[in-house]
């Protein structure tokens, strides 16, 4: 109890200039429409941006899951934290395992689960301007098109499914809808919703259902999916401190693209590879602080000749779908020798099974890092269920190894310690971000 009646009129005055600058900021958040979960922390600090990395129950449920041995023992031993942002984990689409793709709602819990890397996939509307989606025509999946006015404009409208007099499918139920269909103010009147289709739908609203049972909707309600552009993302990732990692997306329209169809298109695929770098620099964003990605060599090789600031660390994805399609070891070589310096493979690439029945690196592996080059790779917890041991594309190579839910952490640590990776796209962050934390990777 203060008995000083100078010291409690001092402490009266600092309270009340602590609430009056606590409501001039509040004010002030107010006017730019940010809210708690959008204030600016400082890109590249991993240690001490004020954010309260929140990782959850499901790390601690894929480490107590897996068997006994040195690796769980020190996984569970850093279980208290704290835990901080990574590099290491990159935010594939955001945390798309329960929250709608590229919307800001999935990115801004990708950053809390200690995500320092995340990713905008790179596409354009109608009017030319970029937009975050994982397909220039995946609107009639990943949005509520279907249920709107806007639908008119998709460049096939939802055809019901066929189905015969005993209710066999004949026929799936169809539709394609492009961001290139619609204006960007059209586009910011879409709600995002997860990433699913019923092929059995003979309605558009139910053709918006079959979620897979091991994603949830509870996240993509009336007012949330919140659909951005990509000078949106871009300033919400630097409010929220993280890296940045525009993947620019196949052009599903001919290019130069015409937009009104009369044969004048003069928007070609260089102009569409530079507005995105040029939508960084107009943000005032470090290059090394942004991984441009693409599939196509061609975007990779400008961004080198081009931009070199930001070609230096631009990813080539690799888009094998089989072991027998990925590059020779003198491939990896002749890419590292015209500048590339990180790539992408599928986590199937890298793995394989020795035979005592362990996961170990794959040839494809040791060739790349031979070659001098990063590895980053793509994705964790995509794949629903393992236990049920049908698992998919992903662990194509190396699924007789595994058997229950937390070799997942085993599949992370023979990448992180055995391969050496750069980082992993996870739809969950929080899991690597675990991983990460508890083996000091930054």
């Amino acid at each position: 109890m203060l008995k000083n009646r100078s010291a409690l009129t001092r402490l009266s005055i600092l309270v009340l200039l602590t609430g009056l600058s606590m409501a001039t900021t509040m004010s002030s958040a107010s006017r730019n429409g940010d809210d708690e979960e959008t204030d600016h922390y400082d890109v590249g600090d991993n240690r001490g941006n004020g954010m309260n990395i929140q990782l959850g129950p499901r790390p601690y449920f894929l480490v107590n899951d897996m068997r006994s041995g040195a690796l769980k023992s020190k996984l569970k031993h850093c279980g208290n934290g704290p835990f901080y942002k990574t590099d290491f984990s990159i935010a594939h689409r955001g945390a798309a395992l329960q929250f709608p793709e590229h919307t800001k709602e999935s990115y801004v819990a990708a950053a809390r689960m200690g995500a320092g890397i995340v990713e905008c996939d790179v596409t354009f509307t109608k009017d030319k301007e970029l937009v975050c989606r994982h397909s220039q025509c995946d609107l009639h999946t990943t949005t509520n098109i279907l249920e709107t006015p806007l639908a008119e404009k998709c460049t096939q409208p939802f055809r019901p499914a066929q189905l015969d007099a005993a209710g066999n499918l004949v026929q799936a139920a169809s539709a394609q809808c492009c961001a290139s269909d619609l204006t960007l103010d059209e586009f910011k009147t879409l709600r995002g919703k997860m990433d699913s289709f019923d092929p059995a739908a003979t309605s558009a609203a139910a053709y918006l259902g079959g979620n897979p049972s091991w994603r949830t909707d509870l996240y993509a309600g009336a007012t949330s999916g919140t659909l951005l552009t990509h000078k949106e993302s871009i300033r919400l990732f630097k409010k929220l401190g993280v890296k940045m990692t525009p993947e620019l997306k196949s052009a599903s329209v001919a290019m130069p693209y015409d937009s009104d169809g009369d044969g004048t298109g003069d928007y070609t695929q260089q102009n569409y590879t530079q507005q995105m770098i040029d939508e960084y620099k107009a943000e005032d964003v470090r290059p090394r602080n942004v991984f441009p990605q693409s599939f196509d060599i061609g975007d990779i090789r400008y961004w080198i000749a081009k931009e070199p600031e930001f070609g230096k660390q631009a990813v080539y994805l690799d888009d094998a779908s089989v072991v027998a399609e990925l590059p020779t070891a003198a491939q990896l070589a002749a890419y590292k020798a015209e500048g590339i310096n990180i790539v992408a493979p599928p986590i199937f690439a890298l793995l394989d099974v020795n035979d005592s029945g362990n996961v170990v690196p794959s040839r494809y592996a040791r060739d790349a890092k031979n070659a001098g080059l990063d590895i980053i790779i793509w994705t964790l917890e995509r794949s629903g269920i393992l236990a049920d041991g049908n698992n998919d594309f992903y662990y194509q190579t190396f699924d007789s190894a595994i058997r229950r839910e937390g070799d997942k952490m085993k599949v992370l640590d023979v990448l992180a310690r055995n391969v050496g990776i750069r980082g992993i796209f996870s739809d969950w962050p929080a899991t690597v971000s675990y991983y990460a934390n508890c083996m000091n990777i930054r």
